[in-house]
């Protein structure tokens, strides 16, 4: 049985691959608070979050990801990934993820830490 953090992430990866603003929006609620790092300050609501992601995107086969879900629990869950861009760097990812009742995220918070290239 797929949780509901699963079916997100995979959901993200998905709109990630395709870049399309309707699948981005899916992702999120309309008052949604998404930060792209910790100490950033978030993109508010769908709009702007849909608007952050095409100004920063990353074309589609330039990178690959791996994830699992490190818990998941209430509404929220954490996501544990690797995100490798073969010609000029690799992440490990750490997402922090508040789902609403309808499974679209409340708040995004995601942390990305360089990893010496094909390391």
């Amino acid at each position: 049985m797929t949780t509901a953090g699963e079916k997100w992430t995979a959901d993200y990866v998905e709109a990630w691959r395709s870049n399309d603003p309707e699948q981005i929006g899916a992702l999120f609620s309309a008052d949604a608070r998404y930060f792209t790092n910790p100490d950033s300050e978030p993109r508010v609501e769908r709009d702007a979050i849909i608007a952050g992601w095409l100004e920063d995107l990353d074309e589609p086969g330039s990178w690959t990801f791996e994830w699992r879900i490190l818990r998941e629990d209430a509404g929220w869950f954490l996501v544990q990934g690797r995100t490798e861009y073969p010609a000029e760097r690799d992440y490990l990812n750490l997402w922090i993820v508040q789902l609403d009742q309808d499974g679209r995220a409340e708040e995004f918070t995601e942390w990305y830490m360089p990893r010496p290239h094909g390391g």
